[in-house]
């Protein structure tokens, strides 16, 4: 059974950091994209995709938005991918949820979610 576990979120105040951390099993990790999304509540349901890391850890992703902030690594021999986030904002809260995956920016391009961990971000 593949199960995806985020963990390192909080609350944070605006300038502030966090690093997220998402463990996996059930799967082979290291032959999979990972990639982090974000949910908010006045945007609806749908999941953005914030960052994205390939397999072999070579390629990695970012939105615009959090581009030059959040970092995006994997520890294959760990199975797991983290998400470094820098010079927080509130417009970065959200819950944040990581993604195993062929790839890609779309959420329906990732078959296992975890079941995502709350950021707040203060002003």
């Amino acid at each position: 059974q593949v199960q995806l576990v985020e963990s390192g979120g909080g609350l944070v105040q605006a300038g502030g950091s966090l690093r997220l951390s998402c463990a996996a099993s059930g799967l082979t990790f290291s032959s999979y994209a990972m990639a982090w999304f974000r949910q908010t509540p006045r945007k609806g349901k749908e999941r953005y995709f914030v960052a994205g890391i390939s397999w072999n850890p070579v390629s990695t992703y970012y939105s615009d938005s959090v581009k030059g902030r959040f970092t995006i690594s994997r520890d294959n021999a760990e199975n797991t991918v983290y998400l470094q986030m820098r010079g927080l904002r509130p417009e970065d809260t959200a819950v944040y949820y990581c993604a195993d995956g062929p790839g890609g920016l779309a959420p329906v391009e990732y078959d296992y979610w975890g079941q995502g961990t709350q950021v707040t971000v203060s002003s």
